[in-house]
């Protein structure tokens, strides 16, 4: 017999639950077809759905398995109200730089372990789990120029001689 609460309940944590299932599953670029097709059918579209919108609720272990499944943290999937984007600061002299994480990943030795870890860091912080690409901005900057061992204004630079600076 099923239990209760597994079924319709579309209370407001359980749709905030589902707004981040929908948030991680959309910056995996991935379908609710897609992830049923991938995942074996362990997944139904129906069901991933269902979840997503809050109508049905999901069990811890089965959110532990869509956690591994999508490669994210288990704490991913569920909302923090904590959690708020970091405001830009206003007129910061350092500008954006975007980091092809898929080239990063094929190069190897300690600056570039660092660096992975510390752009997971970030993903985590900003729960970016896209994989393909993370914007580094603000003081953030000053840090790879450290791990780059290069001035602050000269990261973008850096990056790109190592042909790691993200172009769409």
């Amino acid at each position: 017999m099923r239990e209760f609460d597994d079924d319709a309940t579309s209370s407001p944590y359980s749709r905030k639950v589902g707004e981040r299932l929908r948030v991680i599953r959309r910056q995996k670029r991935l379908s609710l077809q897609e992830v049923e097709a991938t995942s074996s059918e362990e997944f139904k579209a129906s069901v991933l759905g269902a979840y997503e919108r809050g109508e049905r609720a999901i069990s811890v272990p089965r959110l532990e398995r869509l956690a591994k499944f999508y490669n994210v943290p288990v704490d991913q999937l569920l909302p923090r109200d904590d959690v708020t984007a970091p405001a830009e600061a206003e007129g910061a002299a350092t500008a954006k730089v975007a980091i092809d994480l898929v080239k990063l990943t094929q190069l190897s030795g300690q600056p570039f372990e660092m660096l992975t870890r510390f752009l997971k860091m970030i993903q985590v912080q900003r729960q970016d789990f896209n994989g393909k690409v993370i914007t580094v901005r603000g003081d953030d900057t000053r840090a790879l120029a450290a791990m780059l061992d290069v001035p602050v204004d000269q990261v973008a630079q850096r990056l790109d001689a190592l042909d790691l600076l993200y172009r769409p």
